[in-house]
């Protein structure tokens, strides 16, 4: 398992929260993620990111499940890259303040880490089998969970994912770059094929905390557990 934790080294981070002109950064103009292709496997490096990552579509957020009150302050953009064996999701995040758990296993690994500050990507490969995907969370201070969700419960997916962590206090930002062996999604990988996907974010430990969606699930209480809701994930040829 690689980690890279980073310090605060600077508050201008080029690359954080690019926008196309003229559009709005909370705006949500599509349901498609599209995963940009590789022609090499890159490393994983939150706080200098690899070039590769510039040709990667983001897709920002930053309403809650419901679709409503947006904080750009609270502003997530997700991008995504392929390759033959590799699926790489890098978050650029802001936030009000931090709440983490101090405590971890030895890995990195920390169960119910959705009970502090996270960011999130759920994702389907297969969508015919509606209450089955993948749900893989990040911190801000590098610890994670892997969960494969079925029909009535959750078990550990042992994904072998790696991950990398940058963190601006000054800046009141964080980024996050997970690398997650396709084969761990899915043993029939046809990039020919969409996807289902969702994004998330949840932020601080009293309620009410913050509950932010990529795709609005729109239930009457905080529940991202709606594939229903999850947009589409395209592989670029």
């Amino acid at each position: 398992m690689l980690v890279r934790v980073h310090g605060i080294l600077s508050l201008l981070l080029s690359f954080m929260m690019s926008q196309p002109a003229g559009q709005s950064q909370c705006t949500v103009s599509t349901a498609e993620l599209v995963a940009t292709r590789l022609s090499r496997e890159i490393v994983l490096n939150a706080k200098q990111p690899d070039p590769a990552w510039n040709r990667a579509q983001p897709r920002s957020f930053c309403a809650d499940w419901q679709g409503n009150n947006p904080e750009p302050e609270r502003q997530t953009s997700v991008r995504v890259l392929w390759s033959a064996t590799t699926l790489y999701v890098r978050f650029e995040c802001r936030y009000h303040s931090l709440t983490v758990f101090s405590d971890s296993e030895p890995s990195g690994r920390r169960d119910q880490l959705w009970d502090r500050d996270v960011a999130e990507i759920f994702l389907q490969p297969d969508p015919s089998r509606s209450g089955y995907y993948k749900e893989f969370e990040i911190s801000p201070n590098g610890m994670w969970i892997d969960l494969d969700i079925f029909p009535g419960g959750r078990s550990d997916l042992k994904s072998g994912m790696q991950r990398s962590v940058w963190l601006d206090e000054l800046g009141h930002t964080w980024a996050a770059e997970l690398a997650i062996p396709i084969e761990s999604l899915t043993k029939n990988f046809d990039p020919k094929r969409n996807w289902r996907v969702n994004c998330y974010r949840v932020e601080g430990v009293q309620e009410p905390r913050a509950y932010l969606a990529w795709q609005p699930t729109r239930t009457p209480q905080p529940n991202f557990h709606v594939p229903a809701a999850f947009g589409a994930l395209r592989f670029e040829p």
